[in-house]
């Protein structure tokens, strides 16, 4: 009996014998020959699609005499069809049209040509077939190879050194032939000899082996999708499609993309949707946390507005506005962030699910792998043209966060490197001056692990308006409880800030007198060119439509005076008050001032 490991190869010198000698080998083993697999066409294949006479198995591919003359024994007219060919933005590689021994695959798999139509058969009298050519479906790649992996490419040292995260030729397996001239071809993948690994497969699919033969990406080998056991059971991924093999990992690239007949052609993703490819697995089905849920909340990165915009090669200072999963997550290399609860601060240094993500420095140069996680937030939320602008109305206006955080700055949020002001005294225990926080800290899911929830960390969706991870109102005439301003008391103590420990008229402004912190305070900082220690110290930056100008001798003014530490003056209108250098001292510098204190004695009376 013949063995297993018996290829075509060897008993092709016998190609004349009748192949209903091949019939008799063992049909456990079939699949490592044509006989008994999809391309067995005989009047006794397995398949719907096959003679309705003959019995001859390798008589629809070859013949031992007259054969096609570019290509010995070939028994087919090969096409003469222009494709569309596949394109990326991505793609280092010159992509021509189909040639060699792809041009004899697509001879039947194009879905043009006849089955039966042989160059050993007079054209009068073809092999009478059930089906003339290959119905559509997955075998049919029709004339569009533009959803399908490239072929018709030089796989050379040239390609390996212009993209990094291609194997060098000869690094890739023997066991994945590339042609004569070192051509991608149909044939460097699938042997259509040998159908053991199943889809006529050269190395096997599982855990992705085919394809990182040949993709070396970064962090791949221990990011989520190449190790995660998570099970995948009926998880269907097209319509009428289901996974390949029962775990994330097993399935590896297969989760998100598809060799063949992809919906989302440009980078062969199974889903037109960007986020679609994502939320099909992130909507707890299958990994931990739905992200599905968080991004439809109000205040979220909801890709499916704006669908078919994000590229990887976009410039982060021009590209139109949008929001994907992979504007902040490299599926590649992403791996689980098993950040609990923190107290104050999550850091800033990228995690697990933010590696190898591009971004924008603090100096406003893009990199490919940033370092800290507020660069990624940069892309969208610095430079770009794309940039959401604000909403509020303040006295000195900036939408882009990148000059806000800037560590040279008057005051600002500590995100971008520490600021080391004596006057915040109410910091809850770790955070103390000269702490660094992230822009997680304030932007974050309502429900994010980090904050005490039970749901994904990161800024994927919030009831709170915008994005954030705690209640904070704006609106004049807020009444103060630890609700409505939920995300300042997150870090700063609400008992030292209505104690006066810094400001001696915090409680009479916030509760007494109900007006918001964001009156006064604005929350990112301001930048150096549009304002200066003096006037804009403690992240003063009033909102103009609760603050007003004040009539002086020296015209119409709004102003704050920092006069040293835990002092200084306004010059404004607020709740129908002028404010005319308005004095304050803290306690522990001999209290507010008389006259401070009986001007504020008589708002909101």
């Amino acid at each position: 009996m013949m063995t297993r490991r018996l290829k075509f190869s060897a008993i092709f010198a016998g190609l004349g014998v009748c192949a209903t000698v091949w019939i008799g080998v063992d049909r456990a083993f079939a699949d490592d020959t044509v006989v008994n697999s999809k391309h067995d066409l005989s009047a006794h294949g397995p398949g719907p699609i096959r003679a309705v006479g003959e019995t001859e198995v390798c008589i629809f591919c070859h013949t031992p005499h007259n054969g096609a003359p570019e290509t010995p024994l070939w028994n087919r007219t090969n096409p003469r069809t222009h494709y569309r060919i596949y394109e990326s933005s991505t793609t280092d590689a010159r992509i021509d049209q189909p040639t060699g021994p792809s041009k004899m695959c697509l001879s039947c798999h194009d879905g043009s040509m006849a089955l039966g139509n042989v160059l050993s058969r007079p054209a009068t009298h073809p092999i009478v077939m059930t089906a003339r050519t290959i119905p559509p479906g997955t075998s049919d790649l029709t004339n569009d190879l533009s959803d399908d992996h490239p072929i018709g490419f030089r796989y050379d040292r040239a390609l390996s050194n212009k993209d990094r995260q291609i194997n060098p030729p000869e690094v890739v397996s023997r066991d994945l032939p590339l042609g004569v001239h070192g051509e991608m071809h149909c044939t460097t993948c699938h042997d259509p000899h040998d159908n053991e690994l199943g889809d006529f497969l050269r190395v096997s699919d599982q855990m992705s082996a085919i394809c990182v033969s040949c993709h070396n990406l970064d962090g791949w080998s221990h990011g989520s999708h190449a190790t995660n056991r998570k099970r995948t059971p009926d998880r269907v991924v097209d319509p009428g499609e289901r996974l390949k093999y029962s775990s994330v990992r097993d399935n590896g690239c297969m989760n998100c993309h598809k060799i063949h007949s992809a919906r989302g052609r440009e980078r062969l993703l199974r889903s037109h949707r960007e986020e679609e490819n994502c939320l099909n697995c992130h909507s707890g089905g299958v990994a931990s946390f739905n992200i599905a849920a968080d991004v439809g909340k109000r205040s979220g990165h909801l890709g499916k507005l704006r669908t078919g915009v994000h590229d990887p090669e976009e410039s982060a200072f021009t590209m139109r506005r949008h929001s994907e999963c992979v504007d902040c997550h490299n599926p590649h290399a992403a791996q689980p962030d098993s950040v609990g609860l923190v107290r104050g601060t999550l850091g800033q240094t990228v995690k697990g699910p933010n590696r190898h993500v591009k971004g924008i420095t603090l100096a406003g140069t893009d990199i490919d792998n940033s370092t800290f996680l507020y660069e990624i937030c940069f892309k969208c939320h610095g430079d770009s043209v794309a940039r959401t602008r604000r909403g509020d109305s303040r006295q000195v206006t900036q939408s882009n966060t990148r000059l806000e955080f800037q560590t040279s700055n008057p005051s600002f949020h500590p995100v971008a490197g520490p600021r080391r002001n004596p006057d915040v005294v109410s910091l809850i225990a770790p955070l103390r001056v000269g702490s660094v926080v992230s822009c997680a800290d304030c932007h974050n899911s309502d429900n994010a692990r980090a904050m005490g929830g039970s749901g994904a960390n990161g800024p994927h969706g919030s009831i709170y308006e915008p994005l954030l991870v705690r209640n904070y109102d704006t609106a004049d005439f807020t009444a103060e409880s630890a609700s409505a301003y939920a995300l300042c008391y997150g870090c700063h103590s609400r008992d030292s800030l209505l104690n006066d420990d810094s400001f001696p008229l915090h409680r009479r402004h916030v509760v007494d007198l109900r007006t918001p912190c964001s009156a006064c305070h604005d929350a990112h900082g301001i930048n150096r060119s549009q304002g200066n220690s003096t006037n804009h110290g403690s992240l003063i930056n009033f909102d103009l439509s609760i603050v007003s100008t004040a009539d002086t001798p020296a015209g119409r003014r709004i102003e704050y005076a920092d006069n040293g530490r835990f002092a200084g003056s306004c010059t404004l209108t607020c709740h129908g008050v002028t404010h005319f250098n308005f004095p304050y001292l803290n306690a522990a510098r001999g209290g507010t001032t008389a006259r401070a204190r009986n001007l504020l004695g008589g708002i909101g009376r």
